[in-house]
């Protein structure tokens, strides 16, 4: 027997040698893998937090490292979680999950026991779909969400090993199973081939006769396929589906084959593609229907080995060498972000950039800031609501980043969460800048493990540690400028944070090698001039918007109008020129150089669909003048929008009715201080979905409601709930702010009550990590309205200035849910997060 011995002494290797991870599911799977392997090496010291075992060794020209899912355990979390201490551990750059897996046979895909799958993408899918990850729609499962695809390496491979087996006419399957046997002669009959007298594919609808073996089970059920002349087996490349349930039951075999396009499905797979960057290669044992049993687990185990072995002979040793560390990106992902600050974030996607010919002058000045010698890295503008900021900074995020020189963005956003505050603000921006700027990944990493915490420090400490000293690390000739992006930083929540984000963007200035265009735009509120005074006149640049010429704002709102009215007379069927130039011209002198004013027309008229010249005639004769009516013409076009909403189509007793019911609802969009959906809505308020949709229906000039009812509303500007909450603006339509938030306070912890129990996970395993736990299982438990109830009701209850006493609903709540309630942050993962901010704000 000759096995493998090592050539080189285990004392000049190191955890650094081993580059490429391999990971089986099974014992037999890594009994067949390190039977491949050319050399076994001696173990290295174990790491610390690290409770893999592992085996190492040397295929072809690479080492290898191989690990295996502890005994008894299968799924995708515990392989995520074997592979997260395998990038801790080792500085992975391309892995290898193989092993044992379920075939799909159809007349196109001839595939048998035995046979190789290997996951390669195909269309819009990764080569791995997750296919019981997804939700309920329509009495039907719809799934959700996509998985990364392998490495470019690991794909090139594919290309050069099927150009290889073209030529040869031969996959080397069987010679690598051969030099298995020779080496490990005790393993030759137990993982060579079963015979194909036992490999039998039966008819979907035809179950298995209760047995360990298919013995019993009528042969005249058997599909008649045609013999192959050799046993050799064969490879096939396409879609794998992964899940945590075991595939034995062949009408939803057929039925997930055909809507995914799989031909293979095993259980490990989904959860190692977006952190673990691997190619996923399965022997088929068993064809994912009831008549399942161990024959041909253990020749499968090697078949797969086999062509693992194969793949890596056509991968070369400098190629490997070459790529970034996969253990990079998995090190970022622990520092927290705000998933929509960027300005082109899914939610965002429908926001408007300029019109093209509005902004001109105002946009060559700040792309000659950005582009020229200026040695100024701030650009401030400044301007009132509505005029218009916004959605310049989305145009000039959108140019530099299709120029590749968008360093960052981040939008805040009053009532959106994490954009609503700043403790995400540094790590986001670290985390797009390590994606954007060339070789930063690297610094930004060693900064995030030298500080494990630094999430948690200040945001000077964040900036100095993730920002500033990564940038001043990088190495090159001459300057490289990377525009930065924060937009509407008066709606960040805290006017301390405020000030030192304007102090910590300044900073900036001192950057030599990668140097930061920061394009900042808000209000002129007083934090952020206060913050400017300490910052020299030297290093920013201000801009007043609403300082502009009229004359060019009016040209820009018309240019704006004209081009809105010409999509609604076409879509309309209506004259051409509709409404014609004087209107236009009233609607111009209306808009009082509010691009809001002029934007909320359009929606609110568009909306009106068959009636859109009845609306726009309401719009021109509600218009006021006077010189100075910017204020006053904004609360109009938002009086005119609410107005017809419900008076256009109900009675006097309806409307007196409706009108609470509006005020209620509008107020708590308003109010929430994170966005949710209109199904979580009316959950949250104890209100008919129908309902919400009813009173909502007529309110798309203001508000942005997704076609999904299961995305989140918006408000289409902040301005809107400025004018809800101000009573001198509208006494009509006004909310009192603090009765808003009393009663979301008090419908959280009614949710709250009737939500939240003991063990709301149904945890089997007490020693169960968090990491382990399914994210659809947290949110079928934790649904999005109860998780914002968690995490904000203190927040209400602090906003609504309501007295606390004994007995009192926040008391009895304490009481009795207490656990529940922190047993519920933590399968959220906002413990630290949710109680250090009530800590913070009381």
């Amino acid at each position: 027997m000759a096995h493998p011995q090592p050539s080189q002494p285990a004392q000049s290797r190191t955890y650094k040698d081993y580059p490429i991870g391999v990971i089986c599911a099974l014992h037999i799977e890594k009994a067949a893998f390190e039977a491949m392997l050319d050399e076994i090496h001696d173990p290295l010291p174990i790491v610390k937090g690290d409770e893999n075992d592992y085996t190492f060794g040397r295929m072809r020209t690479h080492n290898i490292v191989v690990a295996c899912l502890p005994g008894g355990t299968t799924g995708t979390n515990p392989a995520a979680t074997v592979a997260k201490d395998m990038l801790r551990s080792f500085p992975i750059k391309i892995g290898l999950m193989v092993g044992v897996g379920a075939g799909v046979w159809s007349t196109n895909v001839d595939l048998r026991l035995g046979d190789v799958v290997v996951s390669q993408p195909d269309g819009t899918l990764g080569g791995v779909v997750q296919w019981d990850l997804g939700k309920r729609e329509n009495n039907r499962f719809v799934r959700t969400g996509s998985l990364d695809k392998p490495p470019r390496v690991l794909l090139n491979a594919l290309q050069n090993i099927k150009t290889k087996h073209e030529k040869d006419g031969d996959n080397g399957l069987n010679e690598h199973l051969s030099n298995m046997a020779r080496n490990y002669p005790q393993m030759a009959e137990r993982y060579g081939h079963p015979g194909s007298e036992h490999d039998r594919l039966y008819q979907s609808k035809f179950a298995h006769v209760s047995d360990e073996t298919c013995d019993k089970c009528d042969l005249a059920q058997i599909i008649q396929r045609p013999e192959r002349k050799s046993q050799a087996p064969q490879i096939f490349y396409g879609n794998i589906a992964s899940g945590n349930a075991v595939m034995k039951n062949a009408s939803i075999r057929d039925r997930i084959a055909k809507s995914e396009k799989v031909i293979c499905f095993e259980m490990e797979a989904a959860g190692l593609m977006d952190s673990f960057p691997c190619l996923v290669i399965r022997g088929i044992c068993d064809y994912a229907d009831s008549h399942k049993n161990k024959r041909w687990q253990k020749y499968a185990a090697a078949t797969a080995a086999a062509f693992a072995k194969e793949l890596l002979g056509v991968i070369k040793k400098q190629e490997v060498d070459k790529l970034e560390l996969a253990t990079l990106h998995e090190i970022l992902k622990t520092i927290p972000i705000a998933a929509d600050a960027r300005f082109n974030a899914y939610q965002r996607q429908h926001d408007p950039e300029c019109h093209p010919n509005t902004r001109v002058n105002l946009l060559q000045n700040i792309y000659y800031w950005a582009d020229g010698r200026e040695e100024r890295c701030i650009f401030w503008l400044n301007g009132l609501a509505g005029t218009g900021k916004s959605t310049i900074a989305r145009t000039v995020a959108r140019k530099y980043y299709n120029q590749k020189r968008l360093g960052a963005s981040f939008f805040f956003s009053r009532g959106g969460g994490d954009v609503s505050h700043a403790r995400k603000f540094v790590t986001s921006i670290a985390s797009q800048l390590a994606n954007s700027v060339p070789s930063l990944d690297q610094h930004v990493c060693d900064a995030i493990k030298e500080r494990r915490d630094i999430a948690s420090q200040s945001l000077r400490d964040q900036w100095q540690q993730l920002v500033l000293r990564p940038l001043s690390r990088l190495s090159g000739s001459g300057a490289q400028y990377y525009m930065l992006v924060v937009d509407a930083l008066d709606e960040c929540d805290n006017d301390k944070d405020i000030r030192i984000i304007v102090h910590l963007l300044a900073e900036a200035q001192s950057l030599k090698t990668a140097r930061l265009r920061i394009f900042l735009t808000s209000r002129p509120e007083v934090p952020i001039r206060n913050g400017f005074v300490d910052v020299p006149d030297g290093d920013h640049q201000d801009f007043v918007l609403h300082n502009i010429s009229p004359s060019i704002i009016d040209q820009d709102i018309g240019t704006f109008l004209k081009h809105g009215f010409e999509k609604i007379a076409k879509e309309r069927s209506l004259d051409a020129g509709w409404p014609g130039p004087e209107i236009i011209k009233r609607l111009v002198y209306g808009a009082s150089g509010l691009f809001i004013w002029a934007s909320t027309v359009i929606r609110f008229i568009h909306d009106g669909k068959l009636f859109a010249a009845r609306r726009l005639k309401i719009i021109v004769e509600n218009s006021s003048v006077g010189v100075d009516a910017a204020g006053k013409h904004l609360n109009e076009i938002y009086i005119t929008v609410l107005r017809s909403c419900i008076s256009l189509k109900y009675s006097h007793e309806e409307v007196e009715e409706l009108l609470p019911m509006l005020k209620s609802l509008l107020g708590s969009i308003a109010t929430l201080l994170s966005p949710l959906s209109t199904q979580s809505l009316s959950k949250l308020l104890s209100t008919a979905q129908d309902d919400v949709d009813q009173i909502l229906d007529d309110l798309h000039a203001i508000l942005i409601i997704p076609e999904d009812p299961a995305l989140p509303l918006r408000l289409h500007h902040p301005s809107f709930r400025d004018f809800l909450f101000e009573k001198s603006r509208c006494a009509e339509f006004w909310v009192d702010e603090k009765q808003a938030h009393e009663i979301l306070a008090d419908r959280c912890i009614r949710l709250m009550e009737i939500s939240l129990k003991q063990d709301i996970y149904s945890v089997k395993a007490p020693n169960m990590l968090i990491a382990d736990a399914e994210t659809t299982r947290i949110e079928q438990c934790l649904p999005p309205e109860v998780q914002y109830a968690c995490s904000y009701w203190i927040d209400h209850v602090q906003k609504s200035g309501t007295q606390l006493y004994d007995n009192s609903q926040v008391h009895r709540f304490l009481q009795k849910y207490l656990l529940y309630w922190l047993e519920a942050l933590g399968w959220m993962e906002k413990l630290s997060d949710g109680l250090g901010r009530e800590l913070a704000n009381s």
